[in-house]
């Protein structure tokens, strides 16, 4: 069961549900329909439960993995126009993440926003439906395909949803520093970095609001991070230009 904010989204998010084939590499649960047809009622939305338990630290090779798979299984789906009436916290930071709004009442980051925005540069990537928040929602399960739950869509690169998961597990979640390498080689993997982890700062500041500052533990965390991702750039000759 899942308590819904957002009707629209969670009846588009179950139908892409039902649509999907589940496979050898990744597998996702059921929507169950109510009498009427529709997939939420009085505010909740109920799915088929599928054994696992969340990664995913010394699994990101799997979950990486399984995400691909997934949105290999999403090319084929259009951009849905609900993309552009969401306001919710997430949504907003993606789009600054981005650079489609122009200003938005934040939070204090200490300066480590705007570094994010100076290191970022334009990149040439295809978008197409991803999964947004992969990290903490691939379950694991011995013999069995990871289970992809709780959809997140966003129309982005796929470069973007697996750099929001190496994000994830540097902030979060004790990864080595290797991961970017693995996973992000490059400077377009470093861009996309880049704004993953403007994505997940914004959200931060938006959620802390106008006027506060991100309490220090998170914002050392990002300087960590952020200092990762300098380091990397700076080693690549041609980064400014």
């Amino acid at each position: 069961m899942k308590p819904v904010d957002n009707t629209e989204e969670a009846e588009w998010c179950a139908d892409v549900f039902a649509g999907l084939t589940s496979s050898t590499e990744f597998r996702v649960p059921r929507p169950y329909r109510a009498d009427d047809g529709n997939h939420v009622v009085a505010g909740w939305a109920a799915f088929e439960f599928v054994e696992g338990q969340e990664g995913p630290a010394g699994a990101w090779a799997t979950l990486i993995a399984a995400g691909r798979a997934f949105h290999r299984a999403l090319r084929h789906l259009p951009r849905p126009d609900l993309l552009d009436r969401r306001q919710h916290p997430w949504a907003v930071a993606d789009r600054i993440a981005w650079g489609e709004v122009s200003s938005v009442a934040l939070a204090h980051t200490d300066g480590l926003l705007a570094t994010l925005q100076e290191l970022q540069r334009p990149v040439d990537a295809p978008s197409q439906l991803v999964h947004g928040d992969l990290t903490g929602n691939v379950l694991l399960q011995p013999g069995q395909p990871p289970a992809v739950i709780d959809f997140s869509p966003y129309w982005r690169p796929v470069g973007y949803a697996e750099a929001i998961i190496v994000a994830d597990g540097l902030l979060y979640h004790h990864a080595e520093p290797e991961l970017i390498d693995n996973v992000l080689p490059g400077r377009h993997g470093l861009q996309m970095l880049v704004r993953a982890l403007i994505f997940r700062l914004a959200t931060s500041a938006i959620f802390e609001g106008p006027g506060k500052t991100i309490p220090q533990e998170e914002l050392a965390r990002f300087a960590r991070v952020i200092h990762l991702v300098e380091e990397r750039m700076h080693a690549d000759h041609h980064f400014d230009t």
